[in-house]
């Protein structure tokens, strides 16, 4: 097995773009990055043992990212999530939020916003 860092941030957003900007900025904030479409496709990587923090939308085909949640809190339940929605929807965020995300963002957000959110995510997560 390869080396694995310990500083992956992993992206799971159905849009290409969001992905790619994801990445991009992951990496420009010095940690790894690894972005899958899709919460079946993160989940059967293998990479959520090394994950140090998740960032997913919330609507996506298939597996939308509450449940993405909900199955990664029985392996990981100190990862800190972080959502992100184009969709402004109260319930969901506060659902959400209820279940353990570190934060949620509305999408457009700008780079500063989502790097802030990731450094307060696990600033204030204790190590699994």
């Amino acid at each position: 097995m390869a080396c694995i860092t310990k500083h992956i941030v992993v992206g799971v957003d159905d849009d290409f773009r969001v992905r790619e900007s994801i990445e991009s900025l992951v990496e420009s904030a010095g940690y790894s990055p690894l972005v899958f479409s899709s919460g079946h496709e993160f989940l059967q990587s293998g990479a959520l043992e090394g994950a140090i923090c998740l960032i997913t939308d919330v609507r996506m085909p298939g597996m939308d990212g509450i449940e993405l949640q909900r199955r990664i809190r029985l392996e990981r339940p100190k990862l800190p999530v972080i959502f992100i929605s184009a969709h402004h929807d109260d319930k969901t965020r506060k659902r959400a939020l209820d279940d353990g995300a570190s934060v949620f963002l509305y999408k457009p957000f700008d780079a500063g916003e989502l790097l802030g959110a990731i450094q307060a995510a696990l600033s204030s997560s204790p190590e699994d």
